[in-house]
């Protein structure tokens, strides 16, 4: 039987990483008697390896409760998001399935980055916001001075934040009160024609793809003829259900409810998220607005170890392309790694967390590439192209403007740092816009900066600036124009195109030279000389040479006259020049490797 509209609440925590959101949600398991006492454990929703053992949320993770207030039951959706910046998309997929959002702040570590990032997302989606301050028992918890942090950076009155700690489940009863006098309940109806919203889905071995839906109106129910909106496929429904927390078969979804539904869907890309679901008998008007496509920022190459697991890697990347729509990936060819997969990331712990999905779900050796991000050229024809990587930049003197995309970067800091930070962003190209004070301690600075010189190590840079106490956010502004060059590597006079990289112009030099240094080091001695170069166009700005092995010719001349052993050294020279002519130069696996990562500096 379903729930009446009134009487249904739904929900995200949203917050910072780190600040408790995972451990609420299981104290709101345990209170409303989803899970038994016996049945707890930290991190009930996250269900991922990954995710326990690196005690973050990589995955959204909606779970049903139900909670009896003034003598009424009422039905809660929680959709669980994370809170790290590479998976904000998450959360913005999470935020359009719900009517309100709590949002949770650590008693000592106040308001960060993600806090004002996330809080400003669910504004932008109408919803009502629920502040809680979060691990009030802790002995080092600042609650003031936080909730004074809050109301200067989020506009929050102190009397309207709840206090709670969802390790001690202290204040639990209150939070769960507070979702239900302060959330509107769904504004769809019963009567009108089913029109649901695919937030999520998976792949299940047995049973398929399991669509994850929230019913915006309408109601529905098992062995309905379905249509997906967007690509006009018609299914059946065989089966539905709610997470309570475990999957938990039901024979109907009403207006306002969160659950999942299973149809037979064999092919993977028949499932978008932000479709829309409507009866096929009896179709809406009009589908949901759905989600703006995220756009792939940092690309990366993934080659596996072994050339005959490409086809595994393949089946493995579209299994994980249906629950991660933000991940995207196009096979590509390498002269020095072979055939792999070029993938595009929201971020590089995205990208990190990518590899080692694959690499466990799938047992697969995978090598990947440095990262880059993507680039725009304006050739001299008018056109503009859009690349994601170095090989697919035209000649120079077809390129009439180069572009980057920027960023506008929030660091969230102590004020004794403020110093040392703006003196590494100064020399990442950074752009000053402002600074905000928190409290006479803690500080917002706000610049813009090129994306790329943020993915490869400028998070680690802050927490080492800061002594682990800094914390970032930045949002995509477009592209700029830039004074970029391709930079190529030759060996023995021949461009090695996976060794190309893009470069800002003033630093062309000092990467050359490093580049061409650390391949010396990594390919073998030939027979004869190999001259390893940097490049910009046809101008040489850095070479390395590697000496040929030495063979003692004149080993068995001893004694003698001296013009014997010349012409022996002059036959030795003539071989060796002809060699370098029709010689190749092998150059290994772990050359490409090493020059990938020693570009990362």
């Amino acid at each position: 039987m379903t729930t009446p509209t009134k009487n249904i609440r739904n929900f995200s925590i949203i917050a910072h990483i780190d600040h408790g959101k995972s451990t609420l949600a299981d104290q709101f398991l345990l209170k409303t008697g989803a899970i038994t006492q016996r049945e707890f454990r930290a991190q009930v929703l996250d269900d991922m390896d990954l995710e326990r053992e690196r005690g973050i949320t990589i995955q959204m993770h909606p779970v049903t409760i139900y909670y009896e207030f003034q003598g009424q039951r009422y039905e809660l959706n929680l959709i669980d998001t994370p809170g790290h910046v590479d998976f904000s998309y998450e959360v913005s997929r999470s935020l359009a399935a719900c009517e309100g959002a709590i949002l949770l702040v650590d008693a000592f570590q106040g308001v960060q980055a993600q806090t004002v990032a996330n809080f400003y997302l669910a504004l932008e989606h109408d919803l009502t916001i629920v502040p809680v301050l979060n691990k009030i028992d802790m002995p080092i918890a600042r609650t003031d001075d936080v909730l004074a942090e809050m109301q200067q950076a989020l506009n929050v009155e102190p009397a309207e934040a709840l206090r709670a700690s969802g390790k001690a489940g202290i204040g639990i009863d209150e939070v769960l009160q507070a979702i239900v006098a302060r959330i509107p309940p769904p504004p769809g109806k019963p009567d009108d024609p089913l029109r649901a919203l695919v937030f999520n889905s998976h792949f299940d071995s047995y049973k398929g793809v399991v669509v994850y839906a929230r019913v915006m109106d309408g109601t529905m129910r098992k062995v309905q003829k379905i249509r997906l909106m967007s690509g006009g496929t018609e299914l059946e429904v065989i089966d539905m259900g709610q997470f309570r927390p475990t999957m938990t078969a039901c024979n109907e979804l009403g207006a306002g409810q969160v659950g999942y539904f299973m149809a037979q869907i064999k092919n993977i890309d028949d499932v978008r998220i932000g479709d829309t679901v409507t009866d096929a008998l009896a179709p809406a008007a009009a589908p949901l607005e759905g989600y703006k496509e995220p756009q792939p920022m940092v690309f990366s190459g993934l080659y596996p170890v072994n050339n005959r697991d490409f086809e595994a890697l393949r089946e493995a990347l579209a299994k994980l392309r249906l629950n991660d729509s933000s991940f995207t990936y196009m096979p590509e060819n390498s002269e020095g790694l072979g055939f792999g997969f070029r993938c595009g990331f929201l971020g590089l712990l995205h990208r990190e967390i990518i590899q080692q999905r694959l690499e466990r779900d799938s047992e697969l050796e995978l090598v990947q590439t440095a990262p880059n991000t993507t680039y725009e050229i304006l050739t001299r024809k008018g056109e503009i192209i859009v690349i994601d990587s170095p090989q697919k930049v035209p000649d120079a003197g077809q390129v009439e403007e180069f572009r980057e995309p920027f960023v506008k970067i929030s660091f969230l800091l102590p004020s004794e740092n403020i110093g040392d930070l703006m003196q590494m962003c100064a020399e990442r190209r950074g752009i000053f816009i402002r600074t905000e004070y928190l409290s006479p301690k803690r500080a917002i600075l706000v610049y813009e900066m090129p994306l790329s010189e943020i993915i490869f190590d400028l998070y680690d840079k802050l927490k080492s600036v800061t002594h682990g106490y800094g914390t970032m956010d930045y949002e995509i502004l477009g592209y700029r124009p830039a004074d970029l060059v391709r930079l190529d590597i030759l060996v023995a006079g021949k461009r090695v195109d996976a060794l190309s990289i893009i470069v800002h112009r003033a630093d062309a030099d000092r990467r050359g030279r490093k580049l061409v240094k650390k391949l010396r080091g990594e390919i073998d001695r030939h027979l004869f000389e190999i001259a390893i170069q940097a490049a910009i166009g046809s101008r040489i700005i850095a070479r390395e040479t590697i000496a040929p092995i030495k063979k003692n010719v004149t080993a068995k001349c001893y004694g003698g006259d001296i013009t014997r052993k010349r012409k022996l050294w002059a036959k030795q020279a003539a071989g060796k020049k002809r060699m370098k002519q029709v010689g190749q130069v092998e150059i290994p696996q772990e050359a490409f490797l090493a020059v990938l990562e020693s570009d990362e500096g």
